[in-house]
């Protein structure tokens, strides 16, 4: 079976551009097909903070009215995607941007209110591993960012990480998946005040530990349940990390393991 790579790419690496211009260069040299996913939430509450907005984020997920919406869209689809799938052509990569309306790649629901209006948030409900499968096969290198539709007219804000592992569920029918979350630390943390202090492996018994201790708690939750979800449903690997991981074995990083 073919070895598949996705990487998902946030952070501070997409905010710096030395760093996004190194990490694209290692991206460009991972063999065989291989998908990017980028996030950009920095970027879009920096530019609502420019327009009068105060974004919302609760349990590392954004709530999202339309006015945010249309940041997100500006800020994901345009500036940032855009401005990724120039720098891999650099690479001689070529790259296609996407968001999940195109090619009708990923379809989702805007999430029901239950206790938390989370606004205009899709839930992924359907990845069409056949379209992505057919732009890789025409030699396309796909650049998704975080926006899905829900097939009559409405993109929805989706969390990055998510997109990320389910398309690593779906194309891993056909594929035999390495899946890497790339950001500017070197993996999870006991200790988010010292950046050595790295997790090298979690499995579901000790992410519950450290869940319960506090050790890990906010943002990384929705990462890491995406990591074991992905695992559950088929994907071979998973890693956290900085972008070094991209390119060499060796390097220090959290590996994510049942």
């Amino acid at each position: 079976m073919t070895k598949l790579t996705i990487v998902k790419i946030g952070g501070n690496v997409i905010e710096n551009e030395k760093d996004l211009s190194q990490f694209l260069s290692q991206f460009s040299e991972v063999k065989g097909p291989k998908i990017l996913v980028h996030g950009g939430g920095k970027s879009a509450t920096a530019f609502a903070k420019q327009l009068g907005l105060s974004p919302t984020l609760i349990d590392g997920r954004r709530i999202t009215d339309k006015p945010n919406l249309d940041i997100a869209i500006m800020t994901y689809a345009g500036l940032l995607n855009k401005n990724i799938v120039a720098g891999l052509q650099q690479n001689k990569c070529n790259a296609i941007g996407l968001t999940g309306a195109d090619a009708n790649t990923i379809e989702s629901v805007k999430r029901p209110v239950k206790t938390i209006d989370y606004g205009y948030v899709g839930d992924v409900k359907k990845v069409n591993s056949e379209n992505i499968t057919a732009l890789i096969s025409a030699g396309f290198t796909p650049v998704f960012c975080a926006l899905t539709h829900d097939t009559k007219g409405q993109l929805l804000n989706t969390n990055a990480d998510t997109i990320a592992s389910e398309i690593a569920i779906a194309m891993s029918r056909g594929f035999q998946v390495e899946l890497l979350y790339c950001f500017e630390l070197q993996g999870v943390l006991t200790d988010v005040k010292n950046p050595d202090s790295v997790i090298t492996a979690l499995n579901t018994n000790t992410y519950a530990d450290f869940v319960e201790q506090g050790v890990i708690s906010d943002g990384m939750l929705p990462k890491l349940e995406n990591c074991f979800r992905a695992l559950h449903k088929g994907v071979s690997h998973i890693k956290i990390g900085n972008t070094n991981m991209i390119s060499s074995e060796s390097v220090i990083c959290t590996n994510i393991q049942l």
